[in-house]
């Protein structure tokens, strides 16, 4: 079985992309807020699922302990003695301390009877991921229910754009009150789930870029940035060295050659969206790339199935998801092939 953990409002939209990908939804099981499936999708993403456990098992009835055991067998059952391993552990019940608290006694008790048991293998917790780490987690849907899901190194790296980094797959908003909107946190998002970032030096066009937050995200790490709208970006920015700007439609401009990035935050139809970014793509004009694609209702969200065949076979990885700073919107972001 395996567990989806919709983003927040996307529990219908996750429902339906996943039986458009022939996956078949279980019954509501007390499991709530997640949805449960015997198989994942063959694609290999899921747009609006904030977080999935893959293989997970479903427990009920557990107290503090039953519950380290729990977690216990998981860890020994598919791990050698010299693995690495890192535990997510989370409350996705309720709100207030209460959860996070019965959290932090199974931590302590697992991390207890674990010591008693197999002391070579608390040795080998990681205080965070890397590529060779395996990823424990355990998610409670009551004080005594919850799914636990071990991913080992190998199967997280296929699985990457389903298995998230981060605990719930959830990254708190960044902040910056110097930036010309809070959009700009869409683009540290996506950084921080693809594990790349805009660099000093690098290149990246901003297409749609006013008042340019974006743009603003690329001057502030040292880069160079062509910004293209119709309209200006704040003063700032526009007298900035770093920055070229052009004035016209950001879905007719051509870079003269290849950039390091390609940042998008247009303001369009998705399917215009969607054919911008796949001709980029065929084009070769980007190295990596951050597209927002957004929506007006739910009748579209379809459309996404596109970029889940077009896009992986041109890049090297390939993303595509609802962030947490998005709206009604869909990031796709990733690194073309070369």
């Amino acid at each position: 079985m395996h567990a989806f953990l919709p983003a927040e409002g996307c529990a219908d939209p996750l429902a339906d992309e996943l039986r458009r990908e022939g996956v078949q939804v279980l019954p509501a099981s007390g499991h709530e807020p997640f949805l449960l499936a015997e198989t994942l999708p063959a694609s290999g993403y899921a747009a609006f699922a904030r977080q999935t456990l893959p293989d997970a098992r479903a427990l009920s009835g557990c107290s503090i302990n039953g519950w380290a055991d729990a977690m216990i067998e998981a860890l020994l059952s598919h791990l050698g003695d010299d693995d690495p391993w890192h535990l997510h552990l989370w409350p996705a019940y309720g709100e207030g301390r209460a959860g996070q608290h019965r959290c932090e006694l199974i931590r302590s008790a697992f991390l207890e009877r674990l010591k008693k048991r197999r002391r070579l293998r608390l040795r080998h917790e990681q205080a965070s991921l890397t590529p060779t780490t395996a990823l424990l987690q355990a998610a409670l849907t009551a004080p005594d229910a919850g799914l636990a899901s071990l991913t080992p190194a190998v199967r997280r790296r296929e699985l990457r754009a389903l298995v998230s980094d981060f605990i719930a797959g959830d990254i708190p908003h960044a902040e910056d009150k110097s930036a010309p909107s809070r959009a700009f946190a869409k683009v540290i998002e996506a950084e921080l789930r693809l594990g790349r970032r805009i660099e000093r030096g690098q290149t990246c066009v901003d297409l749609g870029a006013a008042p340019g937050s974006w743009t603003y995200v690329a001057i502030q790490r040292g880069a160079h940035a062509i910004a293209v709208d119709r309209s200006p970006l704040r003063d700032d920015l526009m007298r900035h060295p770093r920055l070229q700007f052009h004035q016209g439609d950001a879905f007719k401009f051509r870079p003269e050659q290849a950039v390091d990035w390609l940042i998008c935050d247009i303001i369009a139809a998705p399917q215009r969206s969607i054919d911008l970014l796949l001709e980029w793509l065929r084009e070769g004009r980007m190295r990596q790339f951050i597209v927002t694609l957004k929506f007006k209702g739910d009748d579209e969200y379809a459309l996404l199935d596109q970029l889940k065949a077009a896009c992986p076979p041109l890049c090297t990885d390939f993303r595509l998801t609802r962030l947490c700073a998005n709206k009604n919107e869909v990031t796709a972001f990733g690194a073309r092939r070369f």
